[in-house]
């Protein structure tokens, strides 16, 4: 059974949200106990299966459908640069090791009012960033690529390492990806064009929008002059939507061109040697499940016809 129950945890005692969204959220969600973690309840999840049924009817042709766990090897993580550039973001698996008589003990550590936590491990796994993530060394894999390159339909829990009361920042959330991956030509080609596909997505299901060159939230003082480059270079377009407040609105989707960066660090490359681009669009499956309940309110029922029939509710 399905209970609406308000959020009543640390900064969010007070409200999810500004006012106006506190009724709304409530209802939707559940506390765990921290903050950007949450219970979800069957409507809110009813959405969110019709949101990735839309998205799949616009799946790109030929493109392979690969599901990913919210885990990922530790490895493959540092290797393509994410500690260098989202530290602050990471969240990575411990666990107790050693004799069962070792283990055994730093589990009665609680018990004893200690801390079992100071004798955990690093485990070779870390806490999925991002969807694509994985895709890229399953592609290196094959070998040369293929002079029409690949396209890939990919999606995964993932997680990052910030707790905040923010309705559209969740730690725990869902993300949904097209990847491409060819020579610049191709990734130009298959991103500008998902980004008039994605407004008219936005219109079916009733959500207003503006489209706007973005950055990545880049750590460190390099990270503020690697991100005003990618600004500069338009690399990032977002979808925009007036989630919280409309002089803030919220990433929704995003159209993300990662130039040569992907394809250095898996030795991407075509028949002639050729070190090959990447780039995707990405769905925030909880934003815009989010988004349409803010918009449209919380009784399905209620929202235009338009709205439901374009989701099949």
């Amino acid at each position: 059974m399905n209970i609406a129950t308000p959020v009543t945890h640390s900064c969010c005692a007070h409200h999810f949200e500004p006012e106006h969204l506190h009724a709304t959220l409530s209802q939707l969600f559940m506390p765990s106990g921290v903050d950007g973690v949450y219970g979800r309840t069957g409507a809110y999840e009813g959405v969110v299966e019709a949101l990735a049924a839309l998205i799949s009817r616009h799946r790109p042709h030929g493109a392979e459908v690969f599901r990913f766990p919210p885990v990922m090897p530790r490895a493959s993580l540092e290797k393509q640069g994410y500690l260098q550039s989202f530290p602050n973001l990471i969240g990575a698996v411990s666990t107790l090791t050693g004799t069962d008589r070792e283990i055994t003990r730093s589990a009665n550590k609680y018990q004893e009012g200690g801390d079992w936590t100071e004798d955990l491990k690093p485990a070779d796994l870390v806490l999925a960033p991002a969807a694509c993530y994985p895709i890229y060394p399953i592609a290196a894999e094959r070998g040369v690529v293929p002079d029409e390159g690949y396209v890939f339909d990919v999606a995964a829990d993932c997680f990052r390492r910030e707790p905040s009361c923010q309705a559209d920042r969740f730690q725990s959330f869902r993300m949904r990806e097209y990847v491409r991956i060819g020579t610049p030509q191709q990734i130009q080609e298959f991103r500008d064009p998902w980004i008039e596909r994605a407004k008219s997505i936005a219109d079916a299901i009733g959500l207003s929008y503006t489209v706007d060159v973005a950055n990545d939230p880049f750590f460190g003082r390099v990270g503020t002059m690697m991100a005003t480059q990618q600004r500069a270079d338009a690399l990032k377009f977002e979808l925009l939507v007036p989630v919280r407040a409309k002089d803030s609105p919220t990433a929704c989707m995003s159209f993300n061109y990662h130039k040569e960066h992907f394809g250095e660090v898996w030795g991407l490359h075509n028949a002639k040697g050729e070190v090959l681009h990447t780039g995707c669009v990405a769905f925030g499956m909880d934003r815009l499940a989010v988004a349409l309940f803010v918009t449209h309110g919380t009784k399905i029922s209620a929202w235009p016809a338009s709205v439901r029939k374009a989701l099949g509710l």
